[in-house]
């Protein structure tokens, strides 16, 4: 990747914390800003540019990365077919302490087949009205 389109890939976590403080004049939890400026960040502090590492990311972040790359992880690509959810969980665990914080992934690891159940019922072309979702 040339270090221009790097440059403009990493800029959206950036922009698109900048727009939501733009938009603070409506109540929102802080915790938008946070997911969004952080949720790239890894935990050993590589990622996108801000240069955060393990605590030093807000716990929001922390827990939408795991979500977001599950998500990723599970679904088709052009690029790819999707992961099965076992191959998914497996890559994400091998990320623990270097990409994820390791806390998140355990907490991750102990309700896995809730995620199972909430991906599946979130498929495209999954009748949602035949299974609702039930809280976590």
């Amino acid at each position: 990747m040339s270090s221009c389109c790097r440059c403009a890939i990493t800029s959206c976590a950036r922009c698109g914390n900048d727009a939501l403080r733009l938009a603070q004049q409506t109540p929102h939890p802080t915790w938008y800003c946070e997911i969004t400026y952080s949720h790239q960040q890894y935990w050993d502090g590589s990622g996108y540019r801000q240069g955060l590492r393990e605590h030093d990311i807000a716990l929001s972040a922390r827990l939408m990365a795991v979500a977001d790359v599950y998500d990723a992880l599970i679904s088709e690509r052009p690029y790819r077919p999707a992961f099965t959810h076992e191959t998914a969980v497996e890559l994400i665990r091998q990320g623990r302490r270097e990409d994820f914080d390791p806390d998140v992934v355990d907490a991750m690891l102990t309700v896995e087949e809730k995620f199972k159940t909430i991906a599946t019922q979130f498929q495209p072309g999954h009748d949602r009205s035949a299974a609702p979702l039930r809280p976590v």
